[in-house]
């Protein structure tokens, strides 16, 4: 289990979906242009995080990207984590994940240094540490209230959604996380 290092913080951010145009109107996103959406995505990363700072992408960072995906991995700063999304093999299989990731991985169990945290890119209805505290940071679902699971996740207070659509489209941290998953939840 990795634990947080007093220099650094610990970032969390989903489906940025950078490359995919349909997102923009699919999800809301308040972007008039594909280039507009990926360009503010990379800024927002890159005005939060530090190259100190480790970031854990709970899946799906591009999909249908054009442009090649090593170059836009180079522009994100931190030492970045790929917990994989449904759309991540359009774009992994393009680059050597080593140079650009310290893991790539379907599910991973962490600690930040004050709670555990399990990382996978579904919602789950149980986690490693759910019964003592653990949270699970998820994706997939961005900005979506109405599908048939809505009611029981948004009842999981320990359920946490990482999808950039409801954390200003930016890497946050844990407390960040908590607090813009109480607003999604309850409005």
């Amino acid at each position: 289990m990795e634990s947080k290092r007093e220099d650094e913080m610990i970032y969390f951010t989903s489906d940025l979906h950078l490359g995919h145009k349909n997102s923009i109107r699919l999800c809301n996103r308040p972007f008039a242009s594909l280039e507009e959406m990926d360009e503010t995505l990379i800024a927002n990363w890159n005005r939060v995080v530090t190259n100190g700072d480790t970031v854990y992408v709970i899946g799906d960072l591009m999909f249908r990207m054009q442009a090649n995906p090593a170059d836009i991995l180079k522009r994100l700063k931190g030492k970045k984590h790929l917990i994989l999304g449904n759309h991540d093999k359009s774009w992994l299989n393009k680059v050597d994940a080593g140079c650009f990731f310290k893991s790539v991985e379907r599910y991973a169990e962490i600690s930040d240094g004050k709670h555990k945290l399990a990382l996978c890119h579904y919602p789950m209805m149980t986690w490693g540490g759910i019964g003592r505290g653990g949270y699970l940071v998820h994706g997939h679902i961005h900005n979506n209230r109405d599908a048939a699971y809505w009611p029981l996740l948004a009842s999981m207070d320990q359920a946490l959604n990482a999808c950039v659509e409801i954390n200003q489209y930016q890497p946050v941290s844990f407390e960040q996380l908590v607090q813009n998953n109480l607003v999604f939840k309850n409005t």
